[in-house]
């Protein structure tokens, strides 16, 4: 039944998978992930690998490779059981794998042990994640824009990310905060992200720590009338971030999307009655200024 299951979820996810197959970071992360399983199979060199086993076969696992790899397959388990996204899933098996090939490697020979190192190291150097780039509804802020843009209308509810494009965590949840933004954005209600990796000031002034250990990222702030209304994940008096699930459905759930998307649309009225009274008096004020707009900040300049 689990090989079942795990074959059809392969099968849906296909389409996906094979995108990531063009993408030079997944290419070069699978190829790092199975270099064990390369070295010790691949004839010609494997026969002069040293072994375990009794047989004295050096092309195959011995016991404790097999004790590695299974404690190896034990722990993805147990932390993909909370990961939202395929990315996740994905991402973990490769981490997890890469530190099982350098004990593997440094066991079987040190020389082998240092070069997987300096490739895990020039793979880190080099490689990033590819960022989310499809479709979204979303504004994103620099330090100069945020709080102009949350204090402009305080009819508008604003939800934004604050994040930081080294962040994995903030990296998967990219496709969800899009998904949502394309299913609840309107005129008054709007979502946002703010890079406090790139602005470090707005992480202060908000009070979102970019440090691992406080995994505060991603974070979720409604704002309501521009002041703060409630934050996901909450912090505690230590400063460190109480454990919260980043899918869908307890965003919809915590935040009261739905309700505030029926909201919204009563606003929507009044506010789009204001633009076409406004559009007139606009176009004129255009006419007669000489000052150019700020550029807004784009999901491209990152």
């Amino acid at each position: 039944m689990v090989l079942i299951t795990g074959i059809c979820t392969f099968l849906y996810h296909l389409p996906q998978i094979y995108k990531w197959l063009l993408k030079p970071y997944y290419i070069s992360s699978i190829f790092m992930t199975v270099s064990f399983l390369l070295v010790r199979k691949c004839p010609g060199l494997c026969e002069h690998l040293a072994t375990q086993r009794e047989d004295g076969n050096s092309c195959d696992f011995d016991w404790r490779e097999m004790e590695i790899l299974m404690f190896l397959s034990a722990i993805v388990m147990m932390k993909n059981r909370r990961a939202i996204t395929m990315e996740q899933h994905v991402g973990n098996v490769f981490l997890f794998s890469k530190v099982a090939n350098v004990i593997l490697f440094f066991r079987l020979d040190i020389r082998l042990g240092i070069l997987y190192m300096a490739l895990c190291v020039a793979f880190l150097m080099t490689c990033k994640p590819p960022l989310y780039m499809g479709p979204e509804y979303i504004k994103y802020f620099s330090d100069k824009t945020i709080d102009e843009e949350l204090q402009k209308d305080t009819r508008v509810t604003w939800i934004v990310e604050f994040y930081a494009n080294w962040s994995s965590d903030c990296q998967s949840f990219a496709p969800v905060f899009a998904d949502l933004s394309l299913k609840y954005n309107c005129p008054g209600l709007r979502f946002g992200k703010v890079d406090i990796g790139r602005y470090g000031e707005v992480s202060k002034r908000y009070r979102v720590s970019t440090s691992p250990l406080s995994k505060q990222l991603p974070s979720l702030i409604l704002f309501q009338g521009g002041k703060e209304i409630m934050r996901r994940p909450m912090v505690d008096n230590k400063g460190r971030a109480v454990s919260w699930t980043f899918n869908e459905e307890n965003i919809i759930r915590e935040f009261n999307l739905n309700e505030l998307f029926q909201k919204s649309k009563k606003l929507n009225k009044s506010l789009g009655e204001e633009q076409k009274n406004a559009q007139p008096e606009e176009v004129s004020n255009e006419l007669h200024t000489d000052t150019p707009e700020e550029p807004t900040e784009s999901k491209k300049d990152k």
